[in-house]
């Protein structure tokens, strides 16, 4: 694959529309109700953000598995859970565990980490960028091995960061679950084509605007190919936010045919497939789901 093909390439995901819900503390049962509420209006996914060390937001993995069991369509998945915090070891047996428990409804969002001072005062390690990426690419090697249950034997490394002596595999979640990465710069970006499933950005985050998804597609696509993946392999997800109203006033400011029509362009230019939309504001969240979604989905359909 040419960079420029993976300018303007679909990757050919299936779409997904989903939501990026604040897991505040107050009200307690906010997350959760918009969770119920965003399966009830037919949206695919339900994603949280995750600061253990921020004591005004619920524990995020507390709030997923509550989740599951308030709802029975929807997925859910962290966006993205803070691994520095979170032994991966332990965690891929509470992911099987609520993905057996689900029927299969968690997805795998992680992140490296930020906000240092925070973490180390939570008794979490203080790490470079490189550290960072290396032991989250480590965590996602070692998950994958402890959810093998075909293979005999147990699970040993000696990683620097995550070193397991024969620890017991199992139990194997009830689907595939994904690992969907947090990432902006090009080592973490090769990382995610060499090792991940996805890559979840934030279109806030991105300094140039859209046109930025195609240098994170040209460092996942090189990585992918590195390492013998095919590129298509890795889902392109990506957090939104804007405001529906009658004129146009920017990118994703206006009514629905202009959202619908700016999405089918980034699904058309630059592969994404998931749209998360950041708000806990029930009738934006509706108008997403029954406006939005169906007509990017016919745009899409009618392009490909």
């Amino acid at each position: 694959m040419t960079r420029q093909a993976a300018i303007t390439m679909d990757y050919g995901h299936d779409l997904l529309f989903g939501t990026f819900i604040t897991p505040t503390a107050r009200p307690v049962s906010q997350a959760v109700e918009l969770t119920r509420f965003a399966e009830d209006v037919g949206l695919d996914l339900a994603t949280f953000q995750d600061h253990p060390y921020n004591p005004g937001l619920l524990d995020t993995w507390t709030l997923l598995s509550y989740a599951a069991a308030k709802t029975t369509r929807i997925r859910l998945a962290g966006n993205v859970l803070n691994l520095p915090l979170r032994n991966p070891a332990l965690l891929a047996r509470q992911a099987a565990t609520l993905d057996l428990l689900s029927g299969g409804r968690i997805e795998m969002g992680l992140g490296t980490g930020s906000f240092w001072d925070a973490i180390v005062a939570m008794g979490g390690p203080r790490r470079t960028p490189g550290e960072s990426i290396e032991a989250l690419e480590e965590a996602i090697l070692l998950m994958k091995e402890l959810w093998d249950t075909e293979t005999r034997g147990g699970v040993r490394s000696d990683g620097p960061f995550y070193p397991v002596s024969g620890a017991k595999r199992g139990p194997a979640p009830a689907h595939p679950i994904q690992f969907w990465i947090g990432a902006y710069k090009p080592r973490i970006l090769k990382m995610v084509g060499r090792s991940a499933d996805g890559v979840v950005p934030s279109l806030s985050y991105l300094k140039s605007g859209p046109g930025e998804l195609a240098e994170i597609n040209k460092w996942i696509d090189e990585g992918a190919e590195a390492a013998g993946r095919d590129p298509h392999a890795v889902r392109r997800l990506l957090n939104i936010a804007g405001q529906f109203s009658r004129t146009s006033g920017g990118f994703l400011v206006g009514p629905a045919r202009q959202w619908s029509e700016q999405l089918a362009d980034l699904a058309h230019r630059y592969g994404v497939s998931a749209f998360l939309l950041g708000s806990d504001d029930p009738e934006t969240i509706e108008f997403f789901a029954k406006e939005v979604a169906p007509m990017t989905r016919e745009l899409v359909a009618a392009r490909r």
